[in-house]
């Protein structure tokens, strides 16, 4: 049975899995989802068509499945938000709605998503995803697993941060972050810094598969060759091991370009 305050509204139609909590004052909209032994803390609202999975937290005041800020949504399409399993929404964070029919924001599995951070329409995070505190995505930013984003930091639309990449507090992220990768800003742009070194090795990366990607960022960045060119001398000349080939094609499939 759901443990449901007194003070909480669940309107009619909710579905609440085994052991669900939902604590003083939050709010459960008619065509919520929520997964068994999820928390929904007080103050928090949680509304529209969304979908909650098990295990997870959304803290104190937070909302989630709220009509998209997209001018261009219209009255009475349905659209979705899908988080995964034992994901956390810190206090007064907010995800929306996706914009035209059937459109959906998507949070993965086992992601943190800090206070004050905002994912618009369409966002789709991936699993061990972090954003840090004020972390602002905008409208179809994708952030791919296990990536990073700094507090306070900004992405503009149609954004993809890679795999595993890195990304420092304060930055505006206009154009796609490379997978492995750290970038932050410098001199008022945002920089590829060079592999996640760090993170890599938190994550069990071994040391030959971080040296063929510092090689690779040396002829990407410090070869004074062309992407193109660059590219090509990086599938010739460093052992084509799965994640350079990932690398390079995230930077030949890109359509807002890589910083």
């Amino acid at each position: 049975m759901a443990k449901i305050h007194p003070t909480a509204i669940v309107e009619d139609g909710a579905q609440l899995g085994e052991d669900v909590e939902i604590g003083p004052y939050a709010s459960i909209g008619a065509h919520v989802k929520i997964g068994a032994r999820s928390v929904i803390r007080q103050g928090a609202i949680v509304d529209g068509h969304t979908t909650i999975g098990e295990s997870c937290q959304i803290f104190p005041y937070a909302c989630v499945g709220m009509k998209t800020q997209d001018l261009k949504y219209k009255e009475g399409s349905i659209s979705y938000v899908e988080i995964g399993n034992r994901t956390v929404i810190r206090e007064f964070a907010t995800v929306h709605l996706g914009t035209a029919d059937g459109e959906k924001t998507i949070i993965g599995d086992d992601c943190l998503f800090m206070a004050y951070c905002h994912a618009a329409h369409g966002c789709v995070l991936g699993n061990h995803v972090i954003c840090s505190n004020s972390v602002q995505l905008a409208g179809d930013v994708h952030i791919q697993d296990w990536a990073i984003i700094g507090g306070c930091a900004a992405a503009h639309q149609f954004c993809t941060v890679g795999r595993h990449a890195m990304v420092g507090g304060m930055s505006k992220i206009r154009q796609d972050v490379p997978p492995f990768m750290l970038c932050d800003m410098q001199d008022s742009s945002q920089k590829v810094i060079g592999p996640n070194v760090v993170g890599l090795t938190r994550r069990g990366f071994p040391r030959e598969t971080i040296a063929a990607l510092k090689e690779a960022f040396r002829f990407i960045y410090h070869s004074g060759l062309n992407r193109t060119q660059a590219l090509e001398r990086v599938e010739n000349d460093v052992e084509q091991i799965p994640e350079v080939q990932e690398l390079v094609q995230f930077y030949r499939h890109s359509t807002r370009g890589v910083c």
